[in-house]
């Protein structure tokens, strides 16, 4: 037997919060959240232009669906009281999307301790912390978390050691947090490969990237928000992690 395919109606009742959903992949999900009808809390630190703009564009297609919400995710207090500003600003929690994260190019030889700590409190800590005040909203109504992991978490990346043991630290935690709060709060997580290059990458060097992904292609922040729809509609699936890397991962 099929899956009923998601109502509509209920889309325009359901609260999401995306973190760092100002710019980038962040964005992207929010607008696809949007488009379906979802009324949006937009997270941001630091880009506040950015999150006003993601706002606008949803509000675009229906008015007032969409507000910012600014907080420094490196505060583990802060995230409590997001989800709480959150909840009494809309009334509900229907999901929780931990998008926001810090990648930095950090050569092992010269890490520093306040890399570290930055990119492990925004990259894990926070999600966490996110999950653990959004748990009791969340189950009210059957409600989800989709992790924003990396293909980090699965290969080695010299330049970028502690942001690949960051991410794999939130596989894991999708993992147990999906156990921990089944069967009232489902938890999953995306681990993205190439969908959005940095902007300082020479041509060169993306004609590359795609020629080695296996689908012959980089991909795109709507491969990602396509990924993230199916995991918060599919209500048989908790615990897992969906690699949206064209096939890097099967290269060896």
């Amino acid at each position: 037997m099929s899956a009923p395919a998601s109502d509509p109606s209920s889309d325009r009742e359901r609260v999401v919060l995306v973190t760092g959903g100002g710019q980038r992949v962040g964005r992207a999900l929010a607008l696809a959240l949007g488009e379906r009808g979802w009324r949006v809390a937009v997270h941001y630190h630091a880009s506040d232009a950015g999150a006003r703009e993601t706002v606008r564009l949803i509000d675009a297609g229906d008015a007032e669906r969409a507000q910012p919400f600014q907080a420094d995710l490196r505060d583990a207090g802060a995230c409590a009281e997001l989800i709480r500003r959150v909840a009494d600003t809309f009334g509900r929690l229907d999901a929780l999307v931990n998008s926001a994260g810090v990648m930095l190019r950090t050569p092992v030889g010269d890490v520093s301790a306040t890399q570290w700590d930055d990119m492990f409190a925004i990259n894990l800590r926070a999600p966490f912390f996110l999950t653990q005040a959004a748990a009791p909203l969340l189950a009210e109504r059957r409600g989800s978390v989709v992790n924003i992991a990396d293909l980090a978490a699965f290969e080695t990346w010299p330049a970028y050691v502690p942001h690949g043991i960051s991410k794999a630290g939130v596989v894991q935690m999708t993992r147990a947090l999906a156990r921990t709060l089944a069967p009232g709060v489902r938890v999953n997580a995306i681990a993205p490969g190439a969908v959005l290059l940095p902007e300082s990458w020479e041509p060169s060097a993306a004609s590359r990237m795609a020629q080695t992904t296996p689908l012959g292609r980089i991909g795109s922040p709507s491969d990602v928000a396509q990924a993230m729809l199916y995991l918060l509609d599919a209500g048989y699936v908790t615990g897992e992690t969906i690699l949206v890397d064209g096939g890097r991962h099967v290269r060896c």
